[in-house]
C-alpha cells in the first residue's frame, strides 16, 4: 500500500495583522514575492476568525492592534488547536520592552522592533520557520502503536503501514494532535478543508465514518468516538468500549 503523500512544496501563510494596511502593504508585496503567501488584516477579532478558520504557519501581531488587544489574540491563537504550530511575531516599539516581555511570555516567538526594515522581517520570518523546533512541533503522534510519522507523512498500525487520502491523513492527524479533547464539527471542517466552501459538516461525519472503516481491520476504530450534538473526540477507549 502507498501511504498518503502531500505535495512537497508547500507555501506557508502568513497573516499580518496591522491596523495600519497602508504601511505594511510593501511588506506583504515582498513576502509573496519571495515565495510567501502574507495578506493583513487591520483588525485583531478579524484576525482571530481568520485564524480560527484556517491557521496561517506564523501571524506578525502590531502591539497597537484594535478590536482586540496583542496580548488577548497571542493569547487566543496559543489556546485554539491548530493543525500545525502557528509562529507568532510582535511589531512594537523599541522602548515599549515591558510590552515585548509580557508578549512573549505568553507564547509569542519573536519580536521586532518599529520602524522596521523589510529585509530584517523577512530574515527573522525566515528564521522561524525553517528552525527545527517548528519543525519538532509536528512531532510523531502515538498511541497503543498507531503512529503517525510526519516527516515521511505515513501512518502505521502495530507496523504495518495504513493507506489513506490526504483528507484521512490529515483528519486523524488533528484528532490525534488533540487527543482526549472533543473538536466540534465546524472546527474540524474549518482546520481540515480550509476554505472550501463546497462541502459541509455532514462532509466531517462522512470522512469519518471512512477513516473508522479503513481503522477497523487493524482494530482502532473505537479510538475516533463521537461526541452526540457536538463533534468528535480522539482518546483510547475502556475495555467495555473496544468491542
Amino acid at each position: 500500500m502507498v501511504a498518503f503523500m502531500p505535495a512537497t512544496d508547500i507555501i506557508k501563510q502568513i497573516l499580518i495583522v496591522d491596523r495600519d494596511v497602508a504601511a505594511i502593504e510593501a511588506l506583504c508585496h515582498k513576502l509573496n514575492e519571495v515565495g510567501y503567501s502574507a495578506r493583513a488584516i487591520p483588525d485583531g477579532a478579524a484576525a482571530m476568525a481568520a485564524v480560527r478558520a484556517r491557521a496561517p504557519h506564523l501571524v506578525i501581531i502590531d502591539w497597537n492592534t484594535q478590536g482586540l488587544t496583542a496580548l488577548e489574540l497571542i493569547q487566543g491563537i496559543r489556546r485554539t488547536p491548530m493543525p500545525q504550530a502557528v509562529r507568532l511575531i510582535i511589531l512594537s516599539a523599541l522602548s515599549a520592552e515591558d510590552d515585548i516581555v509580557t508578549g512573549l511570555n505568553l507564547g509569542a516567538d519573536d519580536y521586532i522592533a518599529k520602524p522596521f526594515s523589510v529585509r530584517e522581517v523577512i530574515a527573522r520570518v525566515s528564521a522561524l520557520l525553517r528552525s527545527r523546533s517548528y519543525e519538532s512541533n509536528r512531532r510523531a503522534l502515538d498511541c497503543d502503536d498507531l503512529v503517525i510519522d510526519p516527516v515521511a507523512n505515513r501512518v502505521t498500525a502495530r507496523g504495518r503501514l495504513i493507506n489513506l487520502r490526504g483528507v484521512e491523513y490529515r483528519l486523524l492527524e488533528f484528532l490525534m494532535q488533540h487527543r482526549g479533547r472533543t473538536i466540534k464539527r465546524s472546527q474540524l471542517l474549518a482546520q481540515v478543508w480550509g476554505d472550501d466552501s463546497e462541502v459541509d459538516e455532514r462532509t466531517v461525519d462522512v470522512n469519518v465514518q471512512r477513516l473508522r472503516k479503513i481503522l477497523t481491520e487493524p482494530g482502532y476504530q473505537a479510538y475516533i468516538q463521537t461526541v452526540r450534538g457536538f463533534g468528535y473526540r480522539f482518546a483510547a477507549p475502556t475495555a467495555g468500549e473496544k468491542t
